[in-house]
């Protein structure tokens, strides 16, 4: 498989592929994934791509060298009123980041993940969450670039990253 692809920040109309990638993170795990419809009418996956791109959205798609988008990570701000899996604070965009599977350990979402750290804090964020299920590997990823469990849920944690 070629390992070359890039990076461009997403835009509105990434909508749909954003979509897809919440689907692929909520369906980590072989054996037991849930249709796109099913996934995404659940509100609390349906909540990171909502109205997107709102004001303090921001992200990155990543593509092969085809043009395909095979990934993407971006954030979002949720209200301590309606939080996220991974809401820790007001004024802590919370990441999402989905890899196509075929694409999983060639460097995407390290890549992507960087790349949106960079971006939160050079807008003047000091951290950024994420959530992740127990057992999930995508969490040796995130230990590896600075994460931090901070929140140890059922069934899954809410790491953070200091940033800057």
């Amino acid at each position: 498989m070629p390992a070359s692809f890039r990076l461009r920040p997403a835009t509105q109309a990434d909508g749909a592929f954003l979509g897809d990638m919440v689907v692929e993170a909520a369906n980590w795990r072989s054996g037991g994934e849930r249709p796109k419809h099913q996934v995404l009418a659940d509100p609390d996956h349906g909540r990171y791509i909502s109205g997107w791109m709102r004001p303090g959205d921001a992200g990155f798609v990543a593509q092969a060298a085809s043009g395909e988008a095979i990934g993407a990570a971006w954030y979002r701000m949720f209200p301590r009123s309606d939080p996220g899996f991974g809401y820790v604070g007001t004024g802590v965009p919370e990441l999402i980041i989905g890899v196509r599977p075929m694409w999983r350990a060639h460097g995407v979402g390290r890549e992507l993940l960087q790349r949106l750290c960079e971006h939160a804090n050079a807008h003047g964020y000091g951290r950024i969450s994420l959530s992740v299920e127990r057992g999930n590997f995508a969490a040796t990823l995130y230990r590896s670039e600075g994460f931090a469990v901070t929140q140890a849920g059922v069934g899954r944690s809410t790491m953070v990253k200091r940033l800057g």
